[in-house]
């Protein structure tokens, strides 16, 4: 089985090795082509132009980053064929599967989201999301979400629509909030001897702070400008910090008091209904295992 996986960045060289390991033969495509061939040396795959890559190979993985996934897929869709299959791993799913089903009417499709960043040693454990749109798809997601399970992922499968909005709040709103708090430790504190003295709820906020200002700008642009609720949560995240704002110049003790019982109640509401689903649904998994 051959993979030709499109782009060589820091996602593109973790599936190549990802892919390898499992035991196929990776193809490894990249505009720079000096990048490239040291690359391909490094891990002992194939390299190929993108158009090549796709011509030798049965699947197809494009990690590429979204500004330039359009101008990527127009490229290599002349060059795609019947029985292939083609997944992308953008955090965003509705803008690129609008374009693979656009462009790349021979291949079988699927969307797919694999949560998290290319430091990760496997994926046990990691979350991984699948989006198919119609029944080919979907009967192609259950069989890649049965072999993602066998080496550890956690694999979810929704609707397009539904990952976008929901990493709207799991990726978009904390690099709003990691940002701002960034922004905010090094203007008004003197950041290096606050983290000194850290205790634990403060090293939550500057790891968070760091991490999402040391990300990529092109992540962070993408995530802000496509994903669907951002300036809904972004324009609650004001809202909310003006309530609390008011709260404490108003100096009512009674009044914080109660404003973070609420927040608790709904807290514990929210954790016993997220554990009732779980239940149901690992019930639900048994019974079907034991009809099987």
């Amino acid at each position: 089985m051959k993979t030709a996986i499109i782009g060589a960045g820091k996602m593109g060289v973790w599936f190549a090795k990802f892919c390898k390991e499992n035991g196929e033969q990776v193809i490894l495509s990249s505009r720079k082509k000096e990048k490239l061939t040291k690359i391909g040396e490094e891990l002992g795959v194939e390299t190929a132009d993108s158009v090549d890559a796709v011509k030798k190979a049965d699947n197809v993985i494009i990690c590429v980053p979204i500004d330039a996934f359009e101008e990527v897929v127009k490229k290599i869709a002349p060059s795609v064929h019947d029985g292939q299959t083609v997944v992308d791993i953008c955090s965003i799913k509705e803008q690129p599967i609008n374009i693979m089903h656009k462009y790349l009417g021979k291949a079988l499709i699927l969307g797919t989201h694999p949560v998290f960043g290319p430091g990760s040693q496997s994926v046990k454990n990691k979350a991984y999301i699948l989006t198919p749109t119609n029944a080919k798809e979907k009967a192609f997601a259950e069989k890649y979400k049965k072999w993602l399970e066998k080496v550890g992922a956690r694999v979810f499968i929704m609707s397009p629509k539904k990952h976008d909005v929901l990493m709207s709040v799991v990726l978009g709103l904390p690099h709003f909030l990691g940002l701002v708090a960034c922004d905010s430790l090094l203007e008004h504190a003197d950041y290096a001897e606050t983290k000194k003295v850290a205790g634990t709820t403060y090293r939550m906020l500057f790891i968070l702070a760091e991490a999402t200002a040391m990300e990529n700008p092109e992540l962070f642009s993408s995530l802000q400008f496509s994903l669907p609720e951002m300036k809904k949560l972004e324009k609650l995240v004001i809202e909310k910090a003006r309530e609390w704002l008011n709260l404490i110049k108003q100096k009512d003790p009674e009044a914080v008091a109660a404003k973070m019982d609420l927040l608790k109640s709904k807290l514990m509401k929210a954790s016993r209904d997220y554990e009732k689903s779980y239940e149901i649904m690992y019930k639900m998994l048994e019974a079907a295992e034991t009809d099987a």
